[in-house]
């Protein structure tokens, strides 16, 4: 019986992580570590992990001077009107599902790749912001886009 219960991992909230964390016993019965099921490969360390989101959240590549050049470099961008030029589908707007945003002209409100001093990796650094007319709504739903700056062209005004 004692050797039942040290076999199995400490009782979970949830019924499938109970069944996911489940330790089948080793071969030899002397030996206190238990394998991990079949398929599921070897439990990740505890420790370990927290020491690899430390140094996912600590690790800073980019100098300082770096991200200051690319922050004034896309300054002026902010606040421009752009079109869009590629053939692109969004889903996220409720009013209008299934949209083809080629054409539409938005205004360009905040570029993402830079987060609080720091360079993250967004694949769609520019935020870019709509307005759609929708029948039946009295004014434009507004909507937000994350486009890539090949995506859209500036509108000279």
């Amino acid at each position: 019986m004692a050797t039942t219960t040290a076999a199995l991992a400490p009782p979970s909230t949830s019924t499938s992580s109970v069944l996911l964390r489940r330790r089948l016993p080793s071969s030899s019965s002397s030996s206190t570590t238990a394998a991990a099921p079949r398929g599921l490969g070897p439990l990740p360390c505890r420790a370990r992990l927290r020491t690899a989101r430390h140094v996912a959240l600590t690790s800073d590549v980019s100098s300082p001077e770096d991200v200051a050049a690319e922050e004034a470099a896309v300054a002026p961008k902010i606040g421009k009107r752009v079109r869009v030029t590629a053939p692109l589908r969004v889903y996220h707007v409720m009013k209008a599902p299934d949209l083809d945003i080629e054409g539409m002209e938005g205004v360009i409100k905040q570029y993402v790749a830079i987060w609080k001093g720091k360079r993250i990796t967004a694949n769609f650094p520019f935020k870019v912001e709509f307005n759609l007319s929708v029948e039946g709504q009295p004014k434009p739903v507004r909507f937000f886009v994350h486009l890539r700056e090949d995506e859209f062209e500036f509108i000279d005004e």
